[in-house]
């Protein structure tokens, strides 16, 4: 094996075992119109559902979802419920499902109660400030759905602010903007570990 790829794998098999990296947004103002329509997208209150136009497609997303994350999660309950909030909220913010799985991965390895050194909680390492912001008095950060809502709806805000550009508003997400190495975690945790195509005879027509 040359040195190149042994590196590669040697890295992807030390962020699959990481701790939470450890989420810092940094706080900021907001305008009267962004803050107002992100705590509308914080306070919605439906139940998490999968949100595909073919049920058989989405039936298979989270077959295989739910198989790549069985050694972190065992229980099969637990664990598709987590993937259907995942792909509620990921796709009600307009974000690919499979890349938060990655910025799950390593913000908090899937540690429901993780809590970082500077104060982030959750799946999603949201920082406390947001529910000053955007939120309720009453909300807690470790509700699994109400995590992904925050999270989501956090980057979403930073794409907009960067005009799509994911590696920076990755860098906003993490508190480290400007620098390459949160990003690329990301990014190659998503790549690695999350990307899914749907079978062949799954596939929308065009124009889905």
């Amino acid at each position: 094996m040359n040195a190149p790829r042994l590196a590669c794998l040697l890295l992807a098999a030390a962020l699959w075992a990481a701790p939470a990296w450890a989420g810092a947004q940094r706080e900021e103002a907001l305008a009267a119109n962004v803050a107002s329509a992100m705590s509308r997208s914080i306070a919605d209150v439906n139940a998490p559902r999968l949100v595909f136009d073919n049920p058989h497609e989405g039936a298979a997303w989270l077959a295989e979802m739910s198989r790549r994350l069985q050694k972190r999660i065992p229980d099969q309950w637990l664990r598709e419920r987590l993937l259907t909030a995942v792909q509620y909220e990921a796709t009600r913010a307009g974000l690919d499902p499979q890349l938060v799985l990655g910025l799950i991965q390593v913000e908090s390895g899937f540690k429901k109660y993780a809590i970082s050194p500077v104060g982030a909680r959750g799946l999603m390492q949201v920082m406390p400030f947001w529910v000053r912001s955007i939120g309720a008095s009453g909300h807690n950060l470790f509700d699994l759905t109400l995590n992904l809502r925050y999270g989501c709806t956090i980057l979403r805000h930073y794409l907009d602010i960067e005009r799509g550009n994911l590696f920076r508003a990755l860098g906003r997400y993490n508190g480290s903007l400007g620098r390459a190495e949160y990003p690329n975690l990301v990014v190659g945790a998503w790549r690695s570990h999350w990307q899914w195509t749907p079978p062949a005879g799954l596939q929308q027509t065009a124009g889905h």
